[in-house]
């Protein structure tokens, strides 16, 4: 089967145009395991037992709550249901990826932040997200800090600002794309079956897609974390108290 690297299904959806159909329904997917992620951690403490997806969860929602806190102070207290909720929501878009369905010949697969469209879409619901955040508390005087240290400064502050959603889609995308990437070149190897001399290259390689497949998942981990992170941190620049 001849697969491309970073083509997509696609269905046409009239006047908004070609839709990534693989990508949409791998994010629905997620979003159903998410739900019932929650639904089922949810409902789990009726018992009086905590079991350790229970302990692991908490731990989780404990960490994120307190870097809220000392990132934020106590107006931070409100986010982090979004913070706990955006963190796993990427974490497992991040990680869906794990399964091959693509070279297993479903039309449809991958991790969906493995496409540069999700990615846009999570760093604009976070960049619009915080400027209202930011506008409901200070105003107008939210935009005060582009004129500081000096006037003359606002250009280069406006690029700053704008270049964080930027960065925090390409940071993501790129990660989790070239992890994609480096898998389908190794599956390619060892399915065309390359020799270099005496040495079976594709036998070789078979060993491989274990040990990235590892490496995905503290990637995947890791940008989820990274994600939520500089949310936070840019939350919390654009909501500090004026001085």
């Amino acid at each position: 089967m001849h697969e491309e690297v970073g083509a997509h299904s696609t269905w046409d959806w009239g006047f908004i145009g070609s839709v990534h159909s693989d990508t949409l329904i791998m994010t629905w997917i997620v979003m159903v395991v998410s739900l019932a992620f929650f639904w089922y951690i949810g409902s789990s403490y009726s018992s009086n037992r905590a079991n350790k997806l229970q302990a692991t969860f908490e731990s989780i929602i404990n960490y994120l709550a307190d870097l809220a806190a000392g990132t934020l102070g106590p107006k931070g207290e409100p986010f982090v249901p979004f913070f706990v909720g955006i963190f796993i929501f990427i974490f497992i878009l991040n990680q869906i990826g794990f399964f091959p369905l693509k070279l297993l010949g479903v039309p449809f697969g991958g991790s969906p932040t493995a496409d540069l469209n999700t990615t846009i879409a999570f760093a604009f619901v976070v960049f619009f997200g915080i400027q209202f955040v930011a506008i409901r508390k200070n105003g107008i005087k939210a935009y005060a800090h582009l004129f500081r240290p000096f006037p003359i400064l606002f250009p280069i502050n406006v690029i700053e600002e704008l270049a964080r959603p930027i960065v925090l889609a390409l940071r993501l995308f790129f990660n989790i794309f070239v992890g994609e990437l480096l898998l389908f070149v190794v599956f390619t190897v060892v399915s065309s079956d390359v020799s270099i001399g005496p040495v079976n290259l594709s036998l070789v390689a078979a060993v491989v897609p274990f040990v990235l497949q590892l490496l995905n998942f503290f990637i995947g981990s890791l940008q989820a974390f990274v994600f939520t992170l500089l949310t936070i941190v840019y939350l919390s620049l654009a909501t500090a108290d004026e001085h």
